[in-house]
């Protein structure tokens, strides 16, 4: 596993070398749907500004919107953007009836407010064969495909009734709708398609037909396709009716109020102080690991570069959107990665006093030190996990960049340094104590200890 070890190591270096440095890498099966993506770093809103609109939740006959009924439509729009790839969205309820949402770094607005002024009300309706043909006469049929309906038909069943909506196919290929009913929805469907079989029928989203095939035969098992005509829908628009269906339909439909381009939040605060400020706090602390550590020192901040290369790579290729509380997030996980090599360091002086052979103190700082190390980051983790799951947007970000950088510090606090401590220690130069901040009186046992043979070959001459 020793000869292994290196290799892993240098293996994920290499990786992210390429991942943050190779100029407009495309990698397969990171963006929406499997299709490729290009890696890069993704900027939260305070960072890089983004776009802002306001709704307004409107009342439906004497019902008008209360608290319940704003955090539901808040959950959902926050699901329905988290579909789009925009990430960090901020979504915030703001007096009795609005929404605020700000997405950031958004180019193309128009299909996120498209798919966000949806109510999501879908309706399966009848069409009568006396008023739109049939299957082998369509009459007026087609003139009724993406228009709204143009009479008041009664639907046979709502969105509620479907179970599930997925990616799927027409019989051209083309881009449609997969979707399975519930029981109730299942045995109105299927006895309705039993008995009008070569009759349209409509798919209705808020009010505006979808689809309207024609039934070739029954549908028994409550399952069907949503056709977008007779070029299929796009990628956005099948995501967008996956995302409506998936999330459920709004309990009162929005209105955008106001739509606004805004700036970073910290625009007199630039991303390049921001990141010299981070570069100043790390520089700091392998400062003090060089002055205080010495030799392990100097290791510990080659472990942390490596640490950080791995980190950013990995940030690029989820995506993390870095927000500023994202980068408060990063440099306290580099403090936390310090924190284990000096509780590392720190054992092997104590064990190195006991008068141990350097390699034998250096192995046995590292197995005594595991357990704190566990303990400690398994705090974090704990706390970063809660704060994932239960906090706000950006609070989000925070915790998500926090246990990412905490489970790679223990990877590179254990691995990484151990293995660049195991190649340096049995060398010569490295039994001097001045290399670890030790006394020649605290160094003596490691020196003897580590010079078996030429103790040998004195008693031998003697």
């Amino acid at each position: 596993m020793r000869r292994i070890t290196p290799v892993i190591i240098l293996a994920v270096l290499a990786v992210a070398l390429v991942v943050n440095f190779w100029p407009n890498l495309t990698l397969p099966g990171l963006g929406a749907e499997g299709e490729p993506r290009v890696v890069e770093t993704k900027l939260g809103l305070d960072l890089v500004g983004g776009l802002q609109v306001e709704y307004q939740a409107i009342p439906v006959g004497d019902k008008s919107p209360d608290a319940a009924a704003m955090d539901t439509i808040k959950t959902i729009v926050e699901n329905r953007i988290n579909t789009t790839g925009v990430v960090e969205p901020v979504v915030q309820t703001q007096g009795s009836d609005r929404i605020v949402v700000e997405l950031p770094g958004v180019n193309n607005p128009d299909p996120i407010r498209e798919l966000l002024g949806q109510t999501g009300r879908l309706d399966f309706v009848p069409l009568p064969p006396d008023k739109y043909g049939t299957g082998s006469a369509p009459g007026s049929v087609s003139a009724v495909q993406g228009q709204p309906l143009p009479t008041e038909e009664v639907p046979l069943f709502s969105g509620d009734q479907v179970d599930q909506a997925f990616a799927s196919q027409d019989s051209n290929g083309f881009r449609a709708v997969g979707f399975r009913l519930k029981s109730e929805g299942a045995r109105l469907f299927g006895d309705y398609t039993t008995a009008n079989v070569n009759n349209f029928f409509a798919i209705v989203l808020d009010g505006n037909v979808v689809s309207a095939p024609v039934i070739q035969s029954a549908i028994t098992g409550g399952e069907g396709i949503i056709t977008g005509g007779s070029g299929g829908f796009s990628v956005t628009e099948m995501n967008n009716l996956i995302t409506v269906l998936a999330y459920g339909s709004l309990p009162f439909p929005l209105q955008e109020v106001s739509f606004q381009t805004i700036g970073a939040t910290l625009a007199d605060f630039s991303l390049d102080a921001i990141l010299q400020a981070g570069l100043i706090a790390i520089l700091l602390v392998f400062f003090f690991m060089l002055v205080y550590y010495r030799l392990p020192g100097v290791v510990a901040c080659l472990a942390l570069i490596y640490y950080a290369l791995v980190v950013f790579a990995v940030f690029r290729l989820i995506p993390v959107t870095l927000t500023l509380a994202g980068i408060a997030g990063f440099v306290l996980s580099v403090g936390m990665a310090v924190d284990a090599n000096i509780l590392i360091f720190e054992r092997m002086k104590e064990e190195l006093r006991l008068g141990k052979s350097l390699p034998a103190a250096m192995e046995a700082g590292f197995n005594r030190a595991w357990n704190s190390i566990l303990d400690s980051n398994v705090s974090s983790l704990i706390t970063a996990t809660i704060l994932y799951l239960f906090g706000s947007s950006t609070i989000r970000g925070f915790a998500l960049v926090l246990i990412i950088g905490v489970l790679l510090s223990m990877f590179t606090a254990i691995t990484v340094t151990r293995t660049m401590l195991r190649f340096i220690v049995p060398n010569e130069w490295a039994r001097r104590p001045g290399l670890y901040g030790l006394r020649e009186d605290e160094f003596t046992g490691a020196r003897a200890a580590g010079r078996p043979a030429l103790r040998g070959e004195a008693r031998s001459r003697a």
